[in-house]
């Protein structure tokens, strides 16, 4: 595990005590903002965004901290619990800025969150570099100071839709004769993967047969999976965060429902092989990064070093959540760097200008604050790993469709 004043800071956030105030520019640290899920329903994701975060805070300072303007500064970064509720983190960053004196934020975890917290930012104008809300809303309200590294949500299955319309004749069909069900979550994330998916099924003429919302406490989709199980669908498609791909998982074995195609978000952030080992298998993730991809940095080296430098911390492998989590602090970095100064809105400027390649892969910010350098990767469940296996530039191998039946 890692210590240092970070996850001091955590700690001190979790037990919601008060604290002397820190400021941005304090002496030769500069403190970041975040206001992280360490409990709630987000708290799983939550806790990998805030590991990603330390891990790059850690690296960073190790190889000398950052050059800002002929000067040398170390990084740490000051966490509060959101709860996983967004008027939580609404007030958590006012707070953060307005009584804590923190002039740069990294963002929460997941949509809603960010969705939340966008506002409070905007208006302080404080930038804020965010690694884990994709919704494309996000990006729709002319926002000057969001800065968002990973794809956007609509984009996450499309290579899951791709790969099905490729794959049909494999189940005696053509395209247009594929049934597919749909199960979400109701929040900015999962609706706006659920359009982009409508989108693609469109595109080839697919037929959906079932568009159901997960219940709010994504608990039980036994409803869902009994009309999967009467209609017999090609393709079940299901978004609904870590605890909704587990409990989709967890209820088709116990159900003993087999799809021909099973597509979801939040596989490996889920930890479905481990919790559900063979039950697993087959299953297709989207997903915005992967140890095998081809992508390096100065600081991290490789994706797979990365990846391994992580595990060596944590005793996990990273799910994408770390991964970019890491990568959001790297582009905090760099743009300190490259503006010269630690003026919010020099800051502003050059994170507006990034145009870099990280371990994560390419960052290049288009006018309304989303990276338009990165494609999404799909991930199978094979031998009781996940396999890139789409887009096929990154494939580490060919993706088994239609999932056996045995």
């Amino acid at each position: 595990m890692l210590h240092h004043r970070t996850l001091a800071l955590a700690a001190v956030a979790a037990l919601g005590l008060t604290t002397a105030p820190v400021f941005a520019q304090a002496g030769d640290t500069i403190t970041l903002g975040a206001a992280v899920s360490l409990t709630g329903k987000y708290s799983t994701n939550g806790g990998h965004t805030q590991k990603g975060y330390d891990l790059a805070v850690k690296k960073i300072n190790d190889a000398g901290g950052v050059k800002v303007g002929g000067k040398t500064y170390k990084i740490e970064v000051r966490y509060y619990d959101d709860e996983s509720t967004p008027a939580r983190g609404a007030e958590l960053a006012e707070r953060l800025i307005q009584q804590d004196g923190i002039k740069f934020l990294l963002g929460p975890y997941s949509s809603g969150m960010t969705k939340a917290i966008a506002p409070v930012t905007e208006q302080h104008k404080v930038p804020m570099v965010e690694a884990n809300g994709a919704s494309r809303s996000l990006f729709t309200n002319n926002y000057k100071y969001l800065f968002a590294i990973l794809s956007t949500s609509e984009k996450y299955l499309a290579s899951a839709v791709t790969l099905a319309a490729e794959n049909a004749e494999a189940l005696g069909k053509k395209p247009s004769e594929m049934k597919v069900a749909l199960a979400f979550e109701n929040d900015n994330f999962s609706q706006d993967v659920r359009a982009g998916v409508l989108e693609d099924l469109k595109k080839n003429n697919m037929k959906v047969v079932i568009d159901d919302e997960l219940p709010r406490d994504l608990n039980d989709m036994s409803a869902t999976l009994t009309k999967v199980k009467a209609l017999k669908p090609d393709m079940l498609v299901v978004s609904g965060h870590s605890k909704g791909a587990a409990t989709a998982i967890r209820q088709l074995d116990q159900m003993q429902i087999h799809v021909p195609i099973l597509a979801m978000t939040h596989c490996d952030a889920a930890g479905i092989i481990k919790k559900f080992g063979k039950a697993a298998s087959y299953t297709l993730c989207g997903t915005q990064w992967a140890p095998s991809l081809t992508y390096s940095d100065k600081l991290f080296g490789t994706a797979a070093d990365f990846a391994k430098e992580f595990d060596k911390a944590y005793g996990y492998e990273p799910p994408y959540q770390a991964a970019e989590s890491a990568a959001a602090v790297e582009v905090y970095a760099n743009a300190f760097e490259r503006a010269g100064s630690l003026d919010p809105q020099k800051v502003r400027d050059a994170l507006a200008s990034t145009d870099m390649m990280t371990f994560y892969g390419a960052i290049k910010f288009d006018d309304t604050g989303k990276n338009i350098a990165k494609p999404m990767a799909l991930y199978q469940v094979l031998d009781g790993k996940y396999e890139v296996v789409a887009p096929s530039k990154f494939a580490q191998t060919k993706a088994v469709v239609p999932a056996p039946t045995d």
